[in-house]
């Protein structure tokens, strides 16, 4: 079985001890249901610009937002690639429940490439390719030359690698980060091998119930810096994880720091708006003293119209500050 190297630094049980009371803070949270669907889509699409914008993708924040809002039929291959990516991530739970197998993980892949290259969708490469890059003068600066160049060879590292990710007892956070970068330095296809990386480890954390996506993304710290995304994964080939280890737990902690800034923010928003209006503040104070109230009471107290009654208590209703009971010809309205 695959046996890891790494040092269990400071920073890394740092990185892991806040990690997780960030993660419980997040929890434990009561977050309004449309202001979580509201972060949970803004982390989708963020999630779809950032790690095709890693991978070279062209459109801007604001192109995505609108090709994926919009739900538009992609027309070219750029478009394509975020589309297919935002679909995969959307309904990533369907892969919880199963066992990341190399069969799951062709299938991943030939959804990503589908319709952006479809000669080589779910296709293990069986041929050799480096990770580099070109210099004005032509020059290939090679910066990973991956372990295996043929098929048979390939299928069983990644198979390998999935049964370590079964059976391993290590901590979930590294068990992901280790997993990022095995996958990424076998390199088993000949393109789409970081978004199809990427994608798998957002899958690792859902499996062990972060929930990623609802809550965070990883692939905009990614972005922030790419040469030290790449650098830190680089060092890692040479087979001593511990830097790459500290790199990956310092984005999973900015990552949960950032959605709870997030969500402080949308919840100072939401208060701001479902604050009553000088109106809507007396309504409430005739029920603290009558203890409910109907339209007809309204009507009769603050001398208002019938319309105006069912305005006042309907809007109250959706800012969550009454509720109202019976039936609707005999109903009354009761603080929530």
């Amino acid at each position: 079985m695959l046996k890891p190297k790494y040092l269990l630094t400071n920073k890394i049980l740092n990185n892991l001890r806040e990690i997780e009371r960030f993660y419980g803070n997040l929890e434990a949270k009561q977050i309004p249901k449309s202001l979580l669907l509201n972060l949970e889509k803004n982390n989708l699409i963020q999630s779809s610009y950032a790690s095709n914008s890693i991978e070279g993708n062209p459109l801007s924040k604001i192109e995505v937002t609108n090709l994926l809002l919009n739900e538009r039929v992609p027309v070219n291959r750029d478009e394509k690639e975020i589309v297919n990516y935002y679909s995969i991530l959307k309904n990533l739970n369907t892969y919880v429940g199963k066992k990341l197998s190399l069969d799951s993980i062709i299938s991943i892949h030939s959804k990503l490439m589908s319709g952006v290259n479809d000669k080589i969708k779910g296709q293990i490469r069986n041929n050799k390719v480096v990770v580099g890059m070109r210099l004005p003068n032509g020059k290939l600066i090679i910066k990973h030359d991956p372990p295996f160049h043929k098929k048979t060879k390939i299928k069983k590292a990644v198979q390998k690698l999935t049964d370590w990710l079964d059976l391993s007892q290590e901590q979930p956070i590294l068990k992901a980060g280790i997993f990022h970068h095995e996958f990424v330095y076998i390199h088993p296809f000949s393109d789409g091998n970081g978004r199809t990386c990427r994608l798998l480890t957002a899958l690792i954390f859902l499996k062990y119930q972060y929930q990623i996506n609802k809550y965070f993304v990883l692939d905009d710290y990614y972005d922030i810096d790419r040469e030290l995304y790449s650098t830190s994964l680089n060092k890692a080939d040479k087979g001593d994880k511990t830097s790459w280890l500290e790199y990956f737990t310092d984005g999973v902690k900015y990552s949960l720091q950032s959605a709870l800034g997030k969500i402080e923010s949308g919840l100072s928003h939401l208060q701001f708006e479902l604050r009553p209006t000088a109106r809507e503040q007396e309504v409430l104070n005739l029920i603290q003293k009558y203890q409910h109230l109907t339209s007809n009471n309204l009507v009769n107290e603050i001398k208002i119209s019938r319309q105006q009654a069912h305005k006042l208590l309907k809007s109250l209703v959706e800012k969550g500050l009454l509720k109202k009971q019976g039936s609707t010809k005999n109903s009354y309205y009761k603080l929530n």
